[in-house]
């Protein structure tokens, strides 16, 4: 199948799920997690109307933006960012889904500083309190929404989470109800309930993410195919 029809048929499981918890499936953002996939394929994405394409490495952005890969779509960055490499994507990501320390959110606040723009940001949430992955341990997600408050080069539109890979489906409905839940205490209590997104699921549990709450998912293979990694 193309990439045009792939993101057909995960724009109806979106709807489906979305109507099976009650939701509106227009409020559900498609982000086409594009990691490993050239700048035709992008391209490609966009034409048949992505939400928006996200992209894990740095370098790889970097190049695929000298190709106007993203024109016409707006471009995440939701991998592991680096602080030495925060100056290659504050002010050319439209949003950084993966802010999950407050050395990372300093450096974004003065690099946005340096470039006069203010830049948009999810704060990442390590629900599995994984020690190999970032984020925010869910006790601290609160406070370091408070910190970035407190900032004024950076604006934070909501929270994103990726649960342990390892596991199951009812473990992963589980952490998926617990980022809801972080969400909703952090939106009443700091953003007067006007946060936008909730960024949860990928290619094999999206659905499950939109029943519990998700506004966003990142989808990879199930839009471009297989990564074939060397």
């Amino acid at each position: 199948m193309s990439i045009a029809e792939n993101i057909a048929q995960v724009r109806a499981s979106i709807a489906a799920a979305a109507r099976e918890a009650g939701r509106d499936p227009g409020e559900i953002l498609l982000v086409g997690a594009s990691k490993m996939n050239d700048a035709a394929a992008c391209r490609e994405a966009v034409a048949a109307g992505i939400d928006a394409l996200g992209e894990n490495r740095v370098q790889e952005m970097t190049a695929k933006l000298a190709e106007n890969a993203y024109a016409g779509a707006p471009l995440h960055f939701i991998g592991h960012l680096q602080r030495n490499k925060v100056k290659q994507v504050a002010g050319k990501a439209d949003l950084i889904q993966s802010v999950g320390s407050l050395e990372l959110l300093d450096e974004i606040e003065k690099t946005a500083a340096r470039l006069e723009t203010v830049q948009d940001i999810l704060l990442e949430v390590n629900i599995g309190q994984e020690a190999a992955k970032s984020g925010f341990p869910p006790a601290e997600v609160l406070s370091a929404a408070q910190a970035a408050l407190e900032r004024s080069h950076v604006r934070t539109l909501g929270l994103m989470a990726i649960p342990p890979a390892d596991a199951s489906r009812e473990e992963n409905l589980r952490y998926f109800d617990k980022v809801r839940a972080l969400f909703i205490d952090m939106n009443e209590k700091l953003f007067h309930n006007g946060l936008q997104h909730l960024s949860m699921g990928m290619s094999g549990d999206y659905q499950d993410a939109i029943r519990a709450g998700a506004t966003m998912v990142r989808v990879g293979t199930a839009i471009f195919g297989s990564r074939h990694y060397t």
